[in-house]
């Protein structure tokens, strides 16, 4: 099932959100099925109208100061499944349908890391891919 809004409906939706004075939303990206987070990002107006326009989610690079969308290099596309809005409007939770590794470094997840008690980063995930393979020399960004 492919999530929808229509039109009038996204209109207001956009209007109702509190953007931050970049003009964007905190977004938590979550599997739809197991409850996993696997990513935080950043979208502004124009990437979430996009993102409801095609059923798939798109973020706004704070650092390219560009629109991309999960998936566009790699093809691991995150498919809307449901968007909550928190309390305050400025944040969203976006359960999605994942296609591959959500992490451009090659894991299911951004959050593969854990800190143990002596303050040591701890990877205790597995990769799905090697970034190199499919972002080439570009390998640090989607």
């Amino acid at each position: 099932m492919r999530f929808h809004m229509p039109a009038e409906s996204q209109q207001a939706f956009l209007d109702g959100l509190k953007y931050d004075a970049r003009g964007l939303v905190s977004v938590i990206i979550q599997d739809a099925d197991s409850g996993e987070v696997l990513m935080l990002g950043h979208s502004n107006r124009e990437a979430i109208a996009n993102a409801l326009r095609d059923g798939t989610w798109w973020f706004y690079s704070r650092s390219r100061q560009t629109l991309w969308r999960k998936g566009e290099r790699s093809g691991h596309i995150q498919h809307i499944k449901e968007i909550r809005v928190d309390c305050d409007g400025d944040a969203l939770l976006v359960k999605v349908q994942q296609e591959g590794g959500a992490c451009h470094k090659g894991y299911r997840s951004c959050f593969f890391r854990r800190l143990d008690e002596t303050a040591t980063l701890i990877t205790d995930r597995e990769k799905l891919f090697d970034p190199g393979d499919v972002y080439g020399e570009d390998a640090g960004a989607e």
